[in-house]
């Protein structure tokens, strides 16, 4: 799939790049996206949720009310679970939610997430290009000339670049990574996905590895 490379004032250059086929055109796998997207939002967990059981409440350990003959149910602690106040059964405890997959499902799973943005034509190629200083109005400008300034977007770098990246953080509907951390929760979550002309090569290359 041949895509033509803009500059950032968003006019053709002339020059066009080759979407490689081994990475863009695939048939995706919906399955590999599901369980590499839900390893991508269960990493997100901090699982530091916590309750506490009856064993863990400051209370009185004292009976309550003799055993019989007050027509109730027989209660021997204010701590039990069936009182306000009382621990609380097999609540929430910490822990890991992470998963592991393997290498090859995940590369999979990444390819078929930008499979199907190549095939709905929601990828821009960019020259590659810098910024002399950090400010934000250079990277809003980008977006308004490239006319996606509307839409959630995903800017991939080959590399990481301080001030691309710090000009972006204050505007709202974009992300920029590096093609090193690509991830496909990231890709499908962007309604554009832009890249430069160096990042297809570096992903070519990390996809043929």
């Amino acid at each position: 799939m041949e895509v033509k490379v803009l500059n950032i004032s968003g006019k053709e250059t002339g020059a066009k790049v080759q979407l490689p086929e081994s990475v863009f055109g695939i048939e995706p796998n919906d399955h590999a996206i599901y369980l590499d997207v839900k390893q991508y939002l269960a990493n997100q967990r901090q699982g530091t949720h916590k309750s506490k059981q009856r064993n863990e409440i400051a209370g009185s350990t004292r009976k309550l009310y003799k055993q019989k003959g007050t027509g109730g149910a027989r209660a021997g602690s204010i701590k039990s679970p069936l009182f306000n106040g009382g621990g609380r059964v097999f609540g929430p405890q910490p822990r890991d939610y992470s998963f592991k997959l393997n290498k090859k499902l995940k590369s999979l799973a990444r390819k078929s997430a930008l499979a199907y943005k190549a095939k709905d034509n929601n990828v821009v190629v960019l020259e590659d290009f810098s910024f002399d200083t950090i400010k934000t109005k250079n990277y809003t400008s980008l977006l308004a000339a490239l006319k996606v300034d509307t839409q959630k977007t995903l800017l991939v770098l080959p590399a990481q670049n301080n001030n691309i990246y710090l000009s972006s953080r204050n505007v709202q509907k974009t992300k920029v990574i590096s093609a090193a951390d690509l991830n496909t929760y990231d890709v499908l979550n962007a309604g554009v996905l832009v890249l430069t002309a160096d990042s297809v090569k570096t992903l070519e290359e990390a996809f043929a590895k």
